[in-house]
């Protein structure tokens, strides 16, 4: 799940796929689940998505190649369970993470430096790449709390402060600016689990760690990140005085035919393809460029709204908001194995609620499988731990 996600093609899959194909065996081993409300609302959540998602499709006639992203969201589920029923060996979770992002950032190192591609992109979308090499950092950064009250405490923090430092040098690499915004939350999630346990200082040094590292590769030139971060500014100098045909503008764009199209059908939204005709009815009125309507909005929220009403953007929030909440719950645990799982929990939909704002990240594979099955294995083995005799 987590050392192969991006240094391979549809690496993110694998891992998945086959905790899907073991959860196969549940139908036969019958091991005994005791599923909470807890749960249950959490199973909802991700089959709701799912399945309004895909009868929404069904009632357009879409082909069978829509529902394959949507699907996934379903297929969590016996992923959840089996994870519940046998959970994977903590160390083993956070060595993945931590291999995973190091072989990120040295692959990007290669794609930027020695293969001379402005933005490493790995084997997907550069952004979708940048963001998820910044989430399994993160990750890393939840881990300090296992890492904690190990026999060995010093090496782990150590070793999963380096995936935390390379899974933002890769992000830093790709580009990737979005990814960025939302740490402030992050870091909020971070102080809530370990502030007052951890000690402030070695939270601060981490969070320091990310920033300094951010502040030197921003001087660097080589990197290319002060070249992305000043663009930013001359795009929306640039759309304020007419020109959309830049990144910002592009995007700026696509919100505001969004937001037209969003204001049209608040209730039941455009369609999967009739928000393609929408937008192209903007385009030819000269209200869009041409490039918003060959394209998805770059905003999770919107494009939702506006293709699928009112539920599908409460459908979302609750993807979102659910999990978020259950994960928060436990952020003060007494058992600081179980808080640092339930921190990384946390972090996974702060992260992709910011991820969502300048991009779909759920129109792309790696998106859906990375949250929906990450989703599934962090939740499975916090609530594995809380049955265990040791669980609290």
């Amino acid at each position: 799940m987590g050392a192969l996600a991006l240094v391979v093609d549809s690496g993110y899959s694998y891992g998945a796929a086959l905790l899907l194909l073991a959860s196969v065996t549940l139908l036969w081993r019958r091991p005994a689940l005791n599923l909470t409300r807890e749960d249950k609302l959490l199973m909802a959540v991700l089959a709701g998505y799912s399945l309004l998602f895909m009868l929404q499709l069904a009632l357009e006639g879409a082909g069978a190649p829509a529902f394959d992203r949507p699907s996934r969201f379903l297929f969590a589920v016996p992923v959840l369970l089996l994870v519940l029923a046998f959970p994977p060996r903590l160390s083993w979770l956070w060595s993945g993470l931590v291999a995973g992002s190091v072989a990120t950032a040295g692959w990007a190192l290669w794609q930027k430096w020695l293969m001379g591609i402005e933005r490493a992109t790995g084997h997907t979308y550069v952004i979708q790449f940048g963001n998820i090499s910044m989430l399994f950092g993160l990750f890393c950064l939840a881990g300090l709390g296992w890492a904690a009250v190990q026999p060995n405490a010093r090496r782990w923090v150590a070793v999963l402060l380096l995936g935390a430092l390379c899974g933002a040098l890769g992000s830093l690499l790709s580009g990737s600016r979005g990814g960025w915004i939302g740490l402030p939350f992050v870091v909020l999630v971070l102080f809530r689990a370990y502030g007052a346990v951890l000690g402030r200082r070695l939270v601060l040094l981490a969070l320091a760690a990310l920033l300094g590292l951010g502040g030197l590769m921003y001087a660097l030139p080589q990197t290319g990140v002060q070249q992305r971060v000043q663009q930013a500014f001359v795009d929306i100098e640039q759309y304020q005085q007419g020109n959309r045909n830049t990144s910002l503008g592009a995007r700026f764009d696509m919100w505001q035919g969004a937001l037209t199209l969003i204001a049209e059908k608040p209730l039941t939204g455009w369609g999967w393809q009739g928000y393609h005709e929408g937008m192209q009815q903007l385009a030819d009125a000269g209200r869009v460029m041409q490039f918003a309507a060959d394209n998805h909005a770059h905003n999770e929220y919107l494009d939702n709204f506006a293709r699928r009403g009112v539920l599908g953007i409460l459908s979302l929030l609750a993807l979102y908001l659910v999990p978020l909440k259950l994960f928060a719950r436990r952020l003060t645990s007494v058992n600081m194995e179980l808080r640092a799982v339930a921190t990384a929990g946390a972090i996974l939909p702060v992260a992709f609620m910011d991820f969502g704002l300048s991009q779909v990240f759920f129109g792309h594979n790696s998106g859906v499988m990375v949250y929906a099955f990450w989703l599934a294995v962090l939740w499975g083995t916090l609530r594995a731990m809380e049955r265990a005799p040791s669980g609290t």
